[in-house]
């Protein structure tokens, strides 16, 4: 389980999404997590719990059209599911010599106008390797079809896909997608890292993946056409991206050769200084953005796992004095050294011809050669270290030995006896490769993983091991810190990676498929007992190209003063496992959940989006899996399922727990060293609380590994939660009947007995607003959300406890006992009709989302002997008329729900950002609680009557919306509506009704945000910190999502009256409803690409500045907020330039047409490629019933394109002066980090101000 806690400051703080005061990612709970687990095929999982195409961190656009504060997510994939053709010479048979099982370059040269390689020296770098295809690349993909050397059958490769290689070395893939229709990505990657640089070089690969692509003027041809670009930098890679259509707007041209202009000139890159010395000060300002408290435990926990190899001291953010040193030459340098068309990759999935594509990457990439890249090296005095670290690489690394997508590194491997080392099995067969012209051996010469002491290494104490049993070692690690609040444990095994490519790799993926879901329920469950010792934990195995291993890990969370029961209770569930393994039910209900995501997968086909196919091939290429298509994964995926034994499982359990299971002396488990890192709170006196050492904490994990452990029991899981009796009871007791919509938007009623289209809205007939959208483009899955106007807003109104209903709704999240089920049985309901559920309460509402498949789930058996269970859609309206007739209250889900919040807030304090944030908060909402976050003496106070009492009062039937969206019959759907939802008594809940002095209900009618207080004032906010950081804040008044300002006016109103030349058409386009939210979306758009190019292009002051509205629909008004990180020495100056900005888009630099039409593309296609998700579709529904939301409404939706396409620049510009952006309406603050006096640094490991954001994710943007 996991939790984000997200006030009205945080809403603010940089992000896109609308939840507040309260967003709970948990599950019903453990269905999520074992959703997140389902579609890791290579066991890809990160250690924050989620699944990995969630978490990983979307990089922000550096200079595309829709502004470089809006995130991309850069999805990280599930298991292998397709493959690639095969390149064929020109008589289009398989090329195959020994010369091509390495990228050279295979053939002369292009002929070129600027001259020959042939006359060029050899680059100095450039290395016979692995091709980057891997099981792709011609000879191995016939190697691994033909079967040899396989113990097993091979695993069939996706039928469509392309891939080659050009006479010069260069690869690419090409994978044929239709979703969405008219569009592509491509991809460049670069495996060229941070692991690759030398010691004058460190955090030169980022900065040049800025100037590469920020200083393409080819890449500037993109603005305009709808297309975004992007780029990253990591361990072992740097990326660069283009999403395109496949044709100009205007024109219809080809935009795919466009699109490879621009990730060619990345490969010839002009690196001028000019632009060098704008990217320069951008990476040193997002140095000091990363910095958090977060970034600096990751950075211990990766300094830690790989103290063996280079990972330990190269981090992509690099060393500042060296940041602000390099010149021209410097860049060019590592350019020059490292984009070779040996050493890349070209991706390409999208709506494209594949004949189109090979052509165009022949036209493009085909004059590219080593030999002229390096004749422009610049440093020649580099080569030579340059030159052993290549021919290490070759000799003794992972990345020779398994994949040219890792980093150049060694492991200490954690393994099963009979497990090989993967260099001497490489080095045995010949693919390591030994440069004889040089009379010595690359890996004792040149200290490749850098075990040596260098002037430039932060301080650091070499980490000892400790022997906990004969022969078991732990390498303990312990990090404090004042700005952490809990305790956290972190406990690693490292084991290669296995390449999935036949039946019998296969079913073992599966078989630690069903463990790792299996285990993962258990401590979910057991974490949500009636006094958890850990407040977060998780086990995964995840395959990491970035790291060039798999990670086997355990995450923990816990209050500090329980940090040894935690480890100790944590610790022995996986002991448990290992030693006892699964029960038959578990299997059986794992295995089922894991058939049916693949036949989702299936089901989907080409309409899984380019950017998820793309996500999946990269993983799959990378580690050398198969890449099978989702039709193909789905029939393996069955005929593996219908023959795996319970004691294949239990053997992958035992094999995957025996880090933990081998630490008890006398029993057999893996060889190697697992490491532990422990982060936890300096007190005040420098000590971490509990006595927390490393002896004790070695002592704390001995003791869990010699734990008895008894074996799980199965338990008795309903198959259904409400029976076909009572059912039928409920229908003769209530009979149910459809109403009418009705909305207020000016829409006439909808009928209650005919499906319209893009969606039906209706009302049941005690009450209850309906809307249903088909969506076929999310195969088999749909998404539900409840909305129950009211949120905190209601807790004053209607006059309960401050924080209650914000605390009710956590509490209710965390129960889940309904009627005579207890809280399992219905967490494994869900976990087998794989059904998450996300509950929060923000500032205006309750909401509840409900993700499912639309399919029959809980199935058993396989072929001919499938049992089909009930549908997820059935499953999650039982579950809908649960909560809302047969709901249990119980005291320990609150004690979890207040403790969360106590962390939270608590939390807050300790985080710049956060704790800046709620300070200017606080300024413009004038203390009010609304828009806060919940301090721990009001969390305290809050009883269980109250939560109870104010969340019911929010859920009776005739104030609550069910909006519902998915590939699902409408007529099915409507008719389990009705005797689900339309059988619940009109009167649920009336008890919990406020009613007034004389007896009547209270109205909903909603507050609005407070008035601005005028002048504004400025706030300097400090935080204590060992080390300077600085965020800058322009806040002031804004219009609500809807136009509507604190006043009571609207935007419409205002833009009416101000403009006396408006024309009968323009007053008609304003009178629309929809035409403020448009401005506002557009307004918005603009605002984030002026403070892009003014504050961080032009004056170089920042990596990134933001411009967000706080969007509340019910509440009259809001805010609007800039967010600007910064060094310390130029907040100022940072805050200056925002405010400027803002000035100057009002008065002296109005918006453009050329502004306007960016904008608009943007938006329209961000709304056009939502409109492919359910959970879009549930949202936009959300409020189209609701009277306290006046103008949202069908028109919404339907003239959304319309509307947009309609706005000028004079609407725009008039929206402006609706928002507060006067210097005397401004709110400003600075918040900067200040060392106490004394002060004195971490000196057991100080490690460079940058870490990864979760295993799998790119390191920098």
């Amino acid at each position: 389980t996991s939790l984000q806690v997200t006030s009205c400051a945080r809403r603010l703080s940089g992000r896109r999404h609308h939840h507040t005061a309260m967003k709970v990612t948990m599950v019903r709970s453990s269905a999520a997590l074992l959703v997140a687990l389902l579609p890791s095929g290579s066991d890809a999982f990160s250690p924050g719990g989620h699944r990995r195409n969630h978490v990983r961190p979307a990089p922000k656009k550096k200079s595309d059209e829709s502004g470089p504060s809006l995130p991309i997510d850069v999805a990280a994939p599930p298991p292998p599911r397709s493959g690639l053709g095969m390149g064929k010479d020109d008589g289009g048979s398989p090329k195959f010599s020994l010369s091509n099982l390495f990228s050279s370059d295979g053939g002369a040269a292009a002929p070129s106008l600027r001259g020959s390689a042939a006359t060029l020296e050899p680059h100095p770098s450039k290395r016979d390797h692995i091709n980057p295809l891997n099981a792709l690349y011609p000879a191995n993909r016939e190697t691994i079809e033909s079967g040899a050397g396989l113990s097993s059958p091979p695993l069939p490769f996706h039928p469509d896909v392309v891939s080659g290689v050009l006479d010069n070395g260069f690869s690419y893939v090409f994978l044929p997608n239709r979703s969405p229709p008219g569009r592509f990505e491509a991809h460049l990657q670069v495996f060229s890292g941070s692991a690759d640089e030398l010691q004058p070089q460190q955090g030169i690969a980022h900065l040049t993946e800025h100037v590469a692509y920020m200083g393409s003027r080819k890449r500037e041809r993109l603005f305009g056409t709808g297309s975004q670009t992007n780029a990253y930098t990591d361990f072992h890679h740097t990326v660069f991206y283009a999403a395109c259509p496949a044709r100009t707007p205007r024109g219809d041209a080809h935009m795919l050769p466009m699109a490879l202009d621009a990730l060619c000139d990345v490969m010839e890159a002009r690196c001028d200084p000019a632009r060098i010395e704008k990217e320069r000060q951008a990476v040193l300002s997002e140095m000091t953005m990363v910095n958090t408290i977060e970034y600096r435990v990751e950075c211990q926990i990766l300094s830690t796992l790989h103290r063996e190899n280079r990972l330990a001291k190269r981090f992509p953010i690099g060393k500042e004095s060296l940041i602000r040193s390099w010149r021209q030459d410097d860049v060019k340098t590592w350019h020059r050294t490292h984009y070779r068309p040996d050493n890349v990759l070209l991706y390409v999935v999208g709506d494209l011809d594949p004949d189109m594509v090979q052509k165009t990457v022949q036209d493009k990439f085909g004059h590219l050669t080593a030999e002229r890249q390096g004749a422009e090296i610049k440093i020649p005095e580099l080569k030579p270290e340059a030159s052993d670290l290549a021919d290490a690489t070759v000799a003794g690394t992972m990345k020779q030995a398994q994949s040219w997508h890792y980093p150049p590194v060694r492991h200490d491997f954690c393994v099963v006896e009979g497990v090989k080392d993967v260099l001497d099995a490489a080095e045995e067969s010949g693919q390591m490769i030994i440069n004889d012209s040089k009379d010595r051996d690359p890996i004792s010469v040149y200290d490749i993983h850098l075990q040596q002491p260098y002037d430039m290494d932060d301080k650091v104490q070499l980490l000892k091991e400790a022997e906990v049993a004969p022969g078991k070692r732990i390498r303990p690690h312990i990090f404090k810190h004042e700005l952490l609040q809990n305790f956290s444990f972190h406990l690693f095994a490292k084991r290669p990676v296995e390449p999935i490519v036949d039946m019998e790799s296969f079913r073992r993926s599966l078989a630690r498929r069903i463990c790792l879901a299996a285990l993962q329920i258990r401590l979910n469950v057991g974490g949500r007992s009636d006094d958890p010792a850990f407040t977060f934990v998780e086990f995964n195995q995840l395959d990491s190209a970035r790291e060039g291993c798999a990670v086997c890990s355990l995450d923990m969370t816990a209050e500090p003063a329980r940090w040894e029961e935690a480890i100790e209770a944590s610790v022995a569930e996986i002991r448990k496992l290992g030693v006892h393994g699964v029960t038959p039910g578990e299997m059986e209900r794992y295995a089922s959940a894991l058939l049916t995501d693949a036949e989702q997968l299936a089901a989907q086909g080409d309409m899984i989006s380019h950017g998820d196919q793309l996500a999946y091939l990269m993983e799959t290429v990378a580690n050398g899996h198969t890449f099978m298509s989702s039709e193909q994964s789905y029939a393996i995926t069955e005929a593996a399922l219908s023959t795996l034994t319970l004691e294949e499982v239990n053997s992958a359990a035992s094999e995957l727990c025996a880090h933990i299971t081998g630490l008890n002396d006398g029993e057999a488990g893996s060889e190697g060293t697992v490491v532990a890192v422990a982060c936890t709170p300096r007190s005040a006196d420098g000590d971490a609380p509990s006595e927390l050492t490393e002896d004790r904490l070695c002592a704390a994990i001995a003791r869990a590994c010699r734990a008895d452990v008894e074996p799980v029991e199965d338990v008795v899981v309903p198959h259904t939660l409400v029976t076909d009796d009572e059912l039928a009871r409920a229908v003769e007791e209530h009979p149910p009947a459809w109403a009418e919509g009705s909305f207020t938007d000016g829409t006439p009623n909808t009928p209650a007995d005919r499906i319209t289209r893009p969606f039906t809205l209706r009302r049941l007939s005690n009450g209850i607003r309906v809307g249903i959208n088909q969506n076929p483009a999310e195969s088999q899955r749909g998404h539900l959300r409840i909305v129950a106007p009211g949120g905190r807003d209601a807790e004053r109104r209607l006059g309960f406890p401050d924080g209650s209903l914000a605390v009710g709704a956590r509490a209710m999240q965390e129960g889940g006992s309904f009627g005579r089920f207890t809280r399992e049985q219905v967490e494994l309901f869900a976990v087998d009709h794989l059904i998450m559920v996300e509950i929060n309460c923000n500032e205006e509402a309750l909401t509840m989302d409900f993700v499912f498949p639309t399919t029959n789930v809980g199935n058993t058996g396989y072929g001919d002997d499938k049992r089909l269970g009930i549908t997820g859609t059935e499953s999650v309206l039982q579950i809908v008329r649960e909560i809302l007739v047969e709901f249990n209250w119980e005291e320990d889900a609150l004690g979890r729900s207040k403790q969360s919040y106590r962390t939270a807030h608590e939390s807050l304090g300790k985080s710049l950002e956060g704790y800046s944030t709620e300070m200017i908060m606080d300024a413009v909402a004038s203390g009010d609680s609304r828009f806060l976050s919940i301090d721990v003496d009001t969390v305290n106070a809050v009883t269980l009557e109250d939560a109870k009492n104010a969340v019911m009062s929010q859920l009776m039937p005739k104030d609550i919306e069910i909006s519902v969206s998915g590939d699902f019959v409408v007529n099915d759907v409507m008719d389990m509506i009705l005797k689900y939802l339309g059988t619940v008594p009109a009167d649920a809940n009336s008890e919990y009704q406020v009613k007034d002095k004389d007896g009547d209900v209270k109205p909903t009618e909603f507050n609005a945000v407070p008035a601005l207080g005028l002048p504004g004032k400025h706030l300097d906010i400090e935080l204590e910190d060992s080390d300077p950081r600085a965020v800058a804040y322009v806040a002031g008044s804004s219009p609500n999502a809807w136009g509507f300002l604190s006043d009571g006016t609207t935007v419409a109103e205002r833009v009416s009256a101000a403009d006396k030349r408006a024309s009968d058409y323009d007053k008609q386009r304003r009178a629309h409803p929809l035409f403020a939210n448009a401005a506002l979306s557009l307004v918005s758009e603009i605002a984030n690409r002026r403070l892009f190019s003014t504050v961080r292009e032009r004056k170089q002051l920042t990596y990134d500045a933001n411009f967000s509205l706080t969007g509340f629909e019910r509440m009259k008004g809001g805010w609007f907020l800039v967010t600007v990180t910064a060094s310390k020495e130029k907040a100022q100056a940072a805050l200056d330039a925002c405010k400027e900005t803002l000035e100057a888009l009002r008065t002296t630099n109005p918006i453009s047409p050329d502004n306007l039409e960016s904008a608009k593309r943007v938006v329209l296609n961000r709304h056009e490629g939502e409109l492919r998700t359910s959970q879009y579709w549930s949202t936009m529904m959300s409020g189209i019933q609701e009277e306290s939301v006046p103008l949202k409404g069908p028109l919404s939706v339907t003239d959304y394109h319309a509307v947009i396409e309609s706005l000028t620049t004079r609407d725009l510009q008039l929206t402006l002066e609706c928002m507060g952006l006067e210097e005397k309406e401004l709110y400003t603050a600075i918040g900067r980090t200040v060392q106490t006096e004394g002060t004195v640094v971490d000196d057991i490991v100080r490690a460079s101000p940058m870490a990864g954001m979760g295993r799998g994710g790119a390191l920098m943007n």
